[in-house]
């Protein structure tokens, strides 16, 4: 069998001509017919070329690996036992699920709280509003991602340095708007952020206490890119610092351009090239000017390289470090680096976990590690943080939180327009009516006639995982985070077992008899 999938798919548009005849080797139909008008990737390669490599529609959609990796959590079931309670008394009134703790803080020294060990990664590109505005509901943390400069009309560059972003000020709006005293919104910079000092201006003009420092494109890995439609746009962008392929500026590639002739200008975002020396004291500059926390943004390397980003890490004094593993969501990756690329999470989460035990034994300062990758539900939410023990204690949700708040959106904008999906009709016909949570709401907030749809669908949905992790606590007998450890997870498989170094049932079951 193939683990990668065939040469059609959604993401790309494409199909195979004969889905139940394909050959696993190269992903191509086993029959190739000379009047096949190409609808698999082939065929739209040799009708749009390099165009082909990306997803399809980017501005609407957002996308995740279509491999079939040869491990993910679903390899383990979560443990239970019967006797005992941790973190709380002994008590049948006491142990009971919603009384389970998962409050958790974020920083080293200016610790933040947390009504939930979550993440909300940068993907806001759909629905940022309600993406960063339900973060703030939930009281969990939520990141700005990179190159939001590149998208604001009204950005204002002087000498080289932003000096106004009114699109990142009602990002940070946003959230602030709902802040009620737990999480707090991040400010992500790649490269050319950082060339144009986007930090600087958040933090001294904007206030922005956290910020993220991107190693490459995270999930992606590579350089930024994107097509530029005109040349108009090119030379805009060339001007604001980025890097533009062809030279817009150049007169023969400018005549060219107007004669139909060349290649379709790109923008590249920079590759860091950064080193041990040049992030220490970075870091230590933006905590001089005003940042209490500092973080960094890192995809699913090789392993030298999340050592070395460690190493850095600890000597720098990072609150925190999040890895993205492989499979998991982006909004505009190349389909094929997406499917082909980067260590699966629970690989990289059971290297991490090792890595991070040495650092232990050698007294290193160790940061707080979150974990983003292919999470959606709360039984994963719980692998994760258990496999992570003790070293990772906050989880990463993208693409399933923007799931959330844009289906929380579409139906909010139905239901004023007077149509109610049939799906829910079953709930009423009003908002409040359909949205289940407008109650607890009602006990946060003054006033939530104005809250969007959107946002309430982040809350609940953030909602239904924190419920569900606080039942699978309970499963354990743990009624607080602290004690969720490896040994609340079981691996079903020897490959499992094997990659995490985590007893099977058999294994346990040996154990327990020597008790006998």
């Amino acid at each position: 069998m193939s683990y990668s999938p065939s040469l059609g798919s959604s993401i790309s548009n494409t199909k195979i001509r004969t889905p139940e005849n394909t050959s696993d080797f190269s992903g191509m139909c086993t029959v190739c017919t000379a009047n096949c008008t190409g609808f698999c990737e082939i065929g739209l390669s040799a009708i749009r070329g390099s165009e082909a490599i990306y997803p399809f529609e980017t501005n609407k959609n957002q996308f995740a690996s279509e491999k079939d990796y040869p491990l993910d959590f679903s390899h383990f079931n979560i443990n239970g036992r019967v006797f005992g309670a941790l973190g709380c008394t002994e008590d049948t009134e006491a142990a009971t699920f919603p009384k389970a703790n998962i409050d958790a803080e974020f920083g080293i020294d200016n610790k933040i709280k947390l009504k939930a060990p979550i993440i909300l990664p940068a993907m806001a590109k759909l629905n940022w509003e309600d993406y960063y505005a339900g973060a703030a509901l939930a009281g969990v943390l939520v990141v700005i991602g990179e190159a939001v400069v590149a998208k604001d009309k009204d950005l204002v560059i002087e000498n080289g340095k932003v000096t106004s972003s009114p699109l990142i000020e009602k990002m940070i709006s946003s959230f602030r708007k709902y802040y009620r005293g737990y999480g707090d919104i991040i400010l992500q910079a790649n490269y050319d952020d950082e060339n144009i000092r986007v930090l600087d201006y958040a933090i001294t003009k904007l206030g922005v206490k956290s910020v993220e420092l991107k190693f490459g494109q995270g999930s992606k890995g590579i350089q930024g890119m994107g097509r530029v439609k005109n040349i108009e746009d090119a030379l805009k962008f060339q001007k604001m610092g980025y890097l533009i392929y062809p030279d817009p500026s150049d007169p023969v590639v400018a005549e060219n351009y107007k004669k139909g002739i060349g290649r379709v200008f790109e923008k590249i975002g920079r590759l860091p090239m950064w080193n041990k020396d040049i992030l220490v004291k970075r870091v230590a500059e933006l905590r001089e000017l005003g940042a209490e926390h500092v973080c960094f943004k890192t995809g699913p390397y090789d392993p030298k390289d999340i050592v070395k980003i460690l190493k850095i890490a600890s000597e720098a004094g990072v609150d925190l470090v999040t890895f993205d593993g492989a499979g998991g969501g982006s909004g505009n990756s190349p389909t094929k680096m997406m499917n082909e690329w980067g260590i699966p999470t629970v690989y990289m989460e059971s290297l991490l976990h090792d890595i991070l035990r040495r650092f232990k034994e050698k007294d290193y300062f160790i940061p707080q590690i979150a974990v983003a990758g292919g999470f959606a539900m709360e039984d994963q939410v719980f692998k994760g943080l258990s496999l992570g023990a003790p070293y990772i204690n906050l989880i990463g949700i993208g693409r399933a939180a923007m799931a959330a708040a844009l289906v929380g959106k579409h139906v909010g904008e139905l239901i004023n327009k007077g149509i109610v999906p049939k799906e829910y009709k079953r709930f009423g016909s009003t908002v409040e009516e359909i949205f289940g949570d407008i109650r607890e709401l009602k006990g946060l907030y003054d006033d939530v006639s104005n809250m969007s749809p959107g946002a309430i669908g982040l809350y609940s949905y953030i909602n239904r995982i924190s419920t569900g992790v606080k039942q699978l606590m309970s499963l354990n007998r743990k009624f607080s985070l602290e004690y969720i450890d490896r040994s609340d997870i079981i691996p079903l498989t020897q490959l499992a077992s094997k990659v995490t170094g985590l007893d099977t049932y058999k294994d346990k079951t040996g154990k327990a008899l020597e008790d006998i």
